[in-house]
């Protein structure tokens, strides 16, 4: 996977982060992402991230449980399996509503759920660059993704100038990539002492 250069900037102060993220903005920096350590009312607005169409993808998965459920049910007691039961109809529509709800429910909840994980590329040893250990205790984290035209050395000092309490250059791997942090971290750790 390719390597790309971030400047990372860490705040100590929400309320210092909201006008740094409508600088670097308006500056015309991309901003890759910002980590919180606790959710902060609309930061996705500020920093130009799109409402999610999770709820979209919920409904799509909801549809096809309805649809699975009352297709399977009408083949299985009209064409495949068909039974008299008490003189009944064959298609009892009212009797199948608990089935397909259920099934409803089911399909939008498993599927929203692994929706979910993907988006967000969660899953087992799957494994995605921390920019500092503390952006998920007591500091707020900028990320600023770096082009073939940024000058970097303008772009830290910038981002110092609007309150970042400390700011450090990485070339990372943006995506994700299967492994475990115990063995992978300890191979840094000992390249970055091998350097120093």
């Amino acid at each position: 996977m390719a390597r790309k250069k971030f400047v990372v900037g860490s705040f100590d102060d929400e309320e210092v982060l909201f006008p740094a993220v409508k600088k670097m903005r308006n500056a015309g920096y991309k901003i890759h992402d910002v980590y919180t350590p606790f959710p902060v009312h609309g930061l996705d607005h500020a920093i130009g991230q799109r409402e999610t169409s999770l709820h979209t993808a919920g409904f799509i998965y909801g549809a096809t449980g309805t649809i699975t459920a009352l297709s399977c049910m009408s083949w299985i007691f009209t064409a495949d399996w068909p039974l008299n039961i008490g003189g009944k109809p064959h298609l009892p529509l009212p009797a199948f509503i608990p089935i397909i709800f259920e099934t409803t429910v089911l399909f939008s909840a498993v599927g929203m759920v692994l929706t979910f994980c993907y988006l967000c590329q969660l899953a087992p040893f799957v494994k995605k660059h921390h920019f500092h250990p503390r952006a998920t205790d007591d500091l707020f984290v900028m990320v600023i993704e770096c082009t073939s035209k940024t000058n970097v050395e303008d772009l830290k000092g910038f981002m110092a100038s609007t309150g970042a309490v400390e700011v450090n250059e990485q070339n990372v791997e943006a995506g994700w990539w299967l492994g475990r942090y115990d063995k992978d971290q300890k191979l840094y750790a000992d390249e970055s002492a091998a350097i120093a």
